[in-house]
């Protein structure tokens, strides 16, 4: 516990976080406040629960972060997929993107029952 920087999932997703935020800034997506700052929220939210979580003093607080987190994941994967439909990004970085998120999920998944099974 509390060496969240360590942790690979925490790493991937504040990259992934940093990279929506680039993608946001651009075409007509950063036109679109309320999605550009609703996609930004649950991309943040991803990694800063993670590192909440990690720093907390039971793996109960931590697990209900990492779920936290994992629920975030699934909000922006469904951002990026409208985000898509409505033209504000082409397929294949948004398939990309997408793959990454559902990658980002099965790690917290495994970290969660990690987490479980210590005492």
């Amino acid at each position: 516990m509390g060496n969240f920087r360590n942790l690979r999932v925490w790493e991937k997703s504040k990259n992934l976080a940093v990279e929506i935020y680039k993608l946001t800034n651009i075409g007509s997506f950063s036109k679109d406040y309320r999605f550009r700052d609703q996609i930004r929220a649950a991309a943040i939210s991803v990694p800063s629960n993670i590192s909440e979580g990690d720093e907390l003093d039971t793996n109960k607080q931590a697990i209900k972060h990492f779920y936290i987190s994992k629920g975030s994941t699934a909000e922006v994967i469904t951002q990026l997929i409208i985000a898509h439909e409505v033209g504000y990004m082409d397929e294949i970085p948004s398939n990309k993107l997408i793959s990454e998120y559902e990658h980002i999920s099965h790690m917290l998944g495994k970290l969660i029952e990690a987490r479980r099974a210590r005492p």
